[in-house]
């Protein structure tokens, strides 16, 4: 592989993180690096692109130069571009292959992938069982989680394990892990993907390339995903919360976790709370299982795995109402999970920000079941008002900042205090992650 890439010359598309972690792979195996991004330069950028101007990267801003793509062996793609943008079209015209940072890494390690998919979920799902394989193996996990998979291919993990998105997969052809997880899948990124038949279809895209040396780890109860089991050639691992009893299949009864007949773990002994995270727990039983792993291992693992950053983390209590920060919550359907997380609470519901135009229908729904007060941010406040209004449910609030929000939810003394926003963060952030930071960092200051 190393005499291969020696002295080719690779295009990167995007400086991003993805793109910076391609450039030092790429010069570990002295590659020529061209890194090509469409945007304007970023001064907070300054000191990255200085260091790796210095090893020899050629790197350029605001255009997609022909000097930069002609001649080039192969490209790795930034997955926010959209496959309809002219420098895709540019590529093919070239005949230059491109790929996928997750794809690349899977040339010669297929069998080593773990890849975790799906809506809502798959971080959690990707962190815990990174979590689960470390009691025996070196597995980090890495993908859309934050870390390129090339960070670790010069370590030779025994097992990457993989958070995937939709944009990944889609320019991910010939990926075939050894373990496929589906988590869920509801309506997201529908202006990129077009319709929910293509982003469906770029998330099942590893499932097709399964054969029966693989594993598909499919959710039961979700229709679509039931379905897909008929269509992959891996073997078919089902996870249920409906009662569901088979071979190959982890299941909830009495308030315990099963893998077929064996009980792994008592809910009551777990640290992340929710259906949802019920659902995580089982689709990363069945790949802990899968791997060898035994059960004393695994309920270790679980009963001491806490909830990750921004997905529904517990913050503090103040005056016994307890914060959680679920930021990562940027679509409603991923909102809905959080807010069914908590039965018989009194929940004041932090939620908005940039829209991103999908149905509000569950929603409003789970707001009006289960939320005493929806405090209101960002862009979305006022079609997010007018829709509750319109469906009857009235005690909402309108507040400029998040710190105020925090304030305002604060007042009622509720049991739980939840942002869980339902939107993307860039209209008063630039990442989700700041909006969390912004929100446990006031928590925690408060008296």
């Amino acid at each position: 592989m190393e005499k291969e890439l020696q002295n080719k010359k690779v295009l990167i598309l995007g400086f991003s993180k993805t793109g910076i972690s391609a450039a030092n792979y790429f010069l570990s195996k002295e590659c020529r690096v061209y890194i090509s991004e469409y945007n304007e330069k970023k001064e907070k950028d300054d000191s990255i692109i200085k260091e790796l101007e210095k090893k020899g990267v050629k790197i350029e801003f605001g255009s997609h130069s022909d000097d930069f793509i002609k001649g080039s062996s192969f490209c790795i793609l930034s997955p926010s571009i959209p496959p309809d943008s002219a420098i895709i079209a540019k590529l093919k015209e070239e005949n230059i292959k491109y790929f996928s940072d997750i794809e690349f890494t899977s040339f010669n390690n297929n069998e080593k992938m773990v890849v975790i998919t799906g809506t809502n979920g798959k971080t959690t799902t990707t962190a815990l069982i990174s979590h689960i394989l470390s009691k025996k193996f070196n597995a980090p996990c890495c993908g859309n989680i934050g870390v390129s998979p090339l960070e670790y291919i010069n370590d030779n993990p025994d097992y990457y394990v993989v958070e995937a998105s939709s944009f990944q997969l889609y320019y991910s052809n010939s990926l075939k892990p050894k373990i496929a997880v589906f988590c869920n899948l509801t309506p997201d990124h529908i202006l990129w993907h077009k319709t929910l038949d293509e982003y469906f279809e770029s998330k099942a895209k590893p499932f097709y390339n399964l054969d029966s040396s693989d594993y598909a780890i499919l959710n039961y109860d979700d229709n679509r995903l039931r379905a897909l089991a008929q269509k992959t050639k891996g073997n078919v691992c089902f996870f249920s919360l409906s009662g569901l009893n088979q071979k190959n299949c982890a299941y909830v009864k009495n308030n315990k976790i099963f893998f077929e007949n064996e009980e792994i773990v008592d809910i009551n002994d777990l640290q992340i709370v929710g259906p949802h995270n019920l659902q995580n727990v089982m689709a990363s039983i069945i790949a802990a299982k899968i791997l060898k792993l035994d059960n004393s291992a695994i309920k270790e693992a679980l009963i001491t795995f806490k909830a990750i950053e921004h997905r529904l983390e517990f913050i503090r209590t103040i005056d016994k109402t307890d914060y959680y920060n679920d930021s990562k919550a940027t679509n409603p359907e991923a909102s809905v999970v959080a807010i069914n997380s908590f039965k018989n609470k009194k929940v004041v519901l932090i939620a908005g920000g940039r829209d991103k135009k999908t149905t509000l229908a569950e929603f409003i729904k789970a707001i009006k079941e289960r939320i005493s007060k929806v405090v209101l941010i960002g862009e979305a406040t006022n079609r997010f008002k007018n829709e509750l209004f319109e469906q009857g449910y009235m005690n909402t609030v309108n507040s400029k900042t998040l710190e105020e929000a925090i304030d305002i939810a604060s007042l009622d003394k509720p049991d739980v205090v939840l942002l869980s926003p339902a939107c993307a963060s860039f209209d008063m952030f630039e990442s989700y992650e700041k909006r969390g930071e912004a929100f446990r960092e006031y928590v925690l200051s408060k008296k």
